[in-house]
């Protein structure tokens, strides 16, 4: 089932998920429907509160379906290293048409469950980092754009809210 991304200015973006305790056939449909519902919005991750669903679960794919093998499935990730960093242009499906470069480590360690429940580590570079942190944060109820100036902030959730006069947002 493919959900519809829900955009910024929902409430479920800026509050942080609540921890997934059960470890089940509905925590493994919802990750299928993640991955089907970030497929067919173009994007390389998807957090579930951006399919409007409080829990801590992430997906990532930064091959875009090329590589099987490349899917990740994060389950309560926390970020427990990170190295050096990289300046970025950054988007998120939940600010579409929206892109600003964002400094992030390039490399990061997170640790997390996978769909069964045993404990994994990711490490990744670059994108893929870049990924992981994108996806932890909006777990915790954060967006990309708390990294970027003020002044640029404030002309996107300008410009936002005047999609959303216009019915477009």
């Amino acid at each position: 089932m493919v959900y519809e991304i829900v955009k910024f200015g929902d409430p479920v973006l800026e509050k942080p998920a609540t921890p997934v305790t059960v470890f089940d056939d509905e925590l493994k449909k919802l990750v299928e429907d993640m991955f089907e519902s970030m497929y067919a919005a173009h994007g390389v991750g998807l957090a579930a509160p951006q399919i409007g669903i409080s829990r801590r679960v992430a997906v990532i794919d930064v091959t875009f379906k090329e590589d099987p093998e490349a899917k990740i499935v994060l389950v309560n990730p926390e970020i427990i290293h990170t190295e050096g960093r990289l300046t970025s242009n950054e988007g998120c499906l939940s600010l579409p048409e929206f892109r600003e470069k964002v400094t992030r480590p390039r490399s990061v360690t997170a640790r997390a469950q996978d769909v069964k429940g045993k404990t994994i580590e990711v490490t990744g570079d670059d994108l893929l980092a870049r990924a992981l942190v994108h996806e932890t944060d909006h777990l915790d109820g954060k967006l990309y754009i708390s990294y970027i100036s003020a002044l640029k902030r404030d002309m996107m959730k300008r410009k936002i809210r005047k999609l959303v006069k216009q019915g477009e947002w």
